[in-house]
């Protein structure tokens, strides 16, 4: 149980003065996680009540994710989130909060302060209209990109000062972003309980940003720059996945989260078209992914479709393991296994100790489909989610089509 735990079994009393401050406008709210190096990341929230049930959603763009696990006390609120080790507690005062955003780690939990206050806007727009419209999309260079196989990109839709947009990576893409443009300055930022990430830049023109930074969480910070360029594609090459020679199958068991063994030789995979997802329960494009595969095979099974995952979470315990990967089950109606391979996502042997038929797991979500026969098909590593849109689009009508045509075979 984290540091927040006791709060969450706290009986919900009498509505108190607090509470009605809280409750009694439901409006956007700004939040704001503060960095030491005062670059804050802030994203808004609403707060909703339904039959006398309050509920929180989380909103960057176009997402809204529902948080339902609310408890308040006299004067404090304490929020777990629904998926992820993450949760809030703050004290509430003169309608605003002060307290903590918690998020469990592979190492020591990570504690940063946080407040919020009502307010429709993500950002301050004082610094005037927007100079430039950088909507379309641009290659992206972080700093950390060495090679060409580091190839990035942003994608962006501006409507006067209110901006959308995402960056896809090699290792993944960064989710739902919401800003501003204010004269030729750009702000971006998403929060999803584990991600949270804010982006600033200067618009040179409708061709070129730079001076960019990337903040992400309490330490990391990484500059970048754009040029823009209809034709950029994200290299995922880097990141690629292979049998090693020789191999052609896959030969695991792991136990699921009630603790029994599952095995790929097991009656219920052969003679079908399986997917082996490599996710954590840490990973917000994990999140997504489970969210679609779930989909899909809750349409899919009867057609001879099966869907194994196995888990690398952050430590080795089994019971924080399950608690963690309990939460992706329930949020996504998860019917198919769910794995606790029992190597933490940090062990740099995480491959060899579990799958020693491939070669290393670069990234997470990652994916392998095997036929009808158990034979490997195909890996995928370029999982892109409901963020960057036309491309989740295009990855789904790949996976379709893979699929179809792997059931069709004899």
């Amino acid at each position: 149980m984290n540091k927040f735990g006791f709060a969450f079994l706290l009986l919900i009393g009498l509505q108190t003065s607090a509470q009605k401050i809280i409750t009694s406008n439901y409006s956007f709210w700004r939040a704001a996680i503060h960095r030491t190096d005062g670059n804050d990341i802030v994203f808004n929230f609403k707060l909703e009540e339904v039959n006398k049930k309050k509920f929180l959603f989380i909103i960057n763009g176009s997402e809204k994710i529902k948080v339902d696990n609310i408890k308040f006390t006299k004067d404090s609120v304490f929020i777990n989130m629904p998926v992820f080790e993450s949760a809030f507690k703050a004290k509430i005062s003169n309608n605003k909060w002060e307290g903590e955003w918690a998020k469990g780690t592979s190492g020591k939990e990570q504690v940063l302060p946080l407040t919020a206050e009502q307010n429709n806007n993500r950002y301050d727009a004082t610094d005037g209209n927007a100079k430039f419209n950088i909507t379309g999309r641009w290659a992206v260079k972080f700093e950390s990109d060495k090679t060409k196989d580091d190839a990035s990109i942003a994608e962006f839709k501006q409507t006067g000062n209110k901006i959308t947009g995402t960056f896809l990576t090699p290792s993944g893409d960064y989710r739902y972003q919401e800003g501003v443009v204010t004269g030729n300055k750009l702000k971006l930022s998403g929060f999803d309980g584990a991600h949270a990430y804010s982006f600033t830049a200067d618009i040179i023109n409708d061709k070129t940003i730079t001076n960019g930074m990337f903040f992400s969480g309490a330490k990391g910070k990484e500059g970048w720059t754009a040029i823009k360029n209809a034709n950029a594609k994200v290299s995922t090459n880097s990141v690629a996945m292979y049998l090693k020679p020789g191999e052609e199958s896959l030969n695991f068991h792991f136990p699921d989260i009630n603790g029994k063994d599952v095995s790929i030789n097991d009656a219920r995979f052969k003679n079908k078209v399986v997917v082996v997802q490599i996710l954590g329960s840490w990973c917000p494009n994990c999140m997504d992914e489970t969210a679609f595969l779930s989909g899909y095979y809750n349409k899919n099974k009867q057609r001879g479709f099966e869907v194994i995952g196995l888990a690398y979470e952050y430590s080795t315990d089994f019971n924080r393991s399950v608690k963690s990967i309990l939460k992706f089950q329930k949020r996504f109606n998860v019917q198919y296994p769910l794995l606790v391979t029992g190597v933490s996502v940090s062990d740099t042997l995480r491959t060899e100790k579990t799958l020693p038929h491939v070669t290393r797991i670069k990234v997470f979500p990652s994916s392998i489909i095997i036929d009808k026969k158990g034979k490997v098909r195909k890996f995928d590593t370029d999982f892109f989610g409901p963020g960057t849109g036309k491309h989740y689009e295009e990855y789904k009508k790949e996976f379709y089509a893979t699929i179809n045509e792997l059931l069709m075979e004899k």
